[in-house]
């Protein structure tokens, strides 16, 4: 199914497309380069992991908890709205709330990968374009993880928030590489190990 039907907004609502301008950097020094970009290289190439096979894509997951979750986590939750609530609003609630949720993981993996392709084309030296190339292709697998998850277990999707948007518009299409890297690196993938480590912990 057309992650079109998932969304619920209509399409014309969810594209979304921004100009930018880059410098595209070729190298023709394949020899001279960093030794410890080079090991991440190397490192990047032996771990590579394939979605389809890494993960067991048979098991069940709750359609109206998909992410497994305690009600605690709820910001409604122990609310007079909460308790109001029947057992299938609440099951709504939460389907939404996680979709919602892994929809923005997603965009922002999307984000991430459109953030390292651009580093490929705009770092200056050789192994510096290796490594990066390897963090394309860990990106790209990652956006496959979470857009199956949606389409085959929660059955749902939310378009990009404007928030969210905003950030990967700064990174994205700032012309200095080095602003491209530094804001996936440090601000995107922050926020993103920061909200793993916040379900993690509830």
């Amino acid at each position: 199914m057309s992650s079109t039907f998932l969304y619920r907004l209509p399409v014309e609502e969810t594209q979304w497309k921004i100009d930018g301008q880059t410098t595209t950097s070729f190298t023709w020094e394949y020899e001279d380069g960093s030794a410890d970009l080079l090991r991440l290289y190397a490192k990047g190439k032996k771990q590579q992991w394939d979605a389809a096979e890494r993960i067991d894509w048979s098991l069940d997951t709750d359609p109206d908890n998909p992410m497994g979750l305690d009600d605690r986590t709820i910001a409604i939750y122990g609310t007079d709205t909460w308790n109001r609530l029947t057992d299938k609003e609440r099951a709504h609630v939460r389907r939404n709330l996680q979709a919602h949720t892994l929809s923005q993981f997603m965009h922002g993996e999307q984000g991430a990968l459109i953030a390292t392709s651009k580093i490929v084309q705009t770092v200056p030296g050789i192994e510096a374009k290796f490594y990066a190339a390897t963090q394309v292709m860990d990106e790209a697998r990652h956006v496959e993880a979470y857009a199956r998850l949606l389409h085959e277990k929660v059955k749902l999707a939310y378009p990009i928030t404007r928030t969210l948007a905003l950030l990967l518009e700064s990174t994205i299409t700032d012309r200095r590489w080095d602003m491209t890297y530094l804001g996936m690196q440090v601000l995107i993938e922050g926020l993103a190990l920061a909200a793993f480590q916040r379900i993690r912990d509830t």
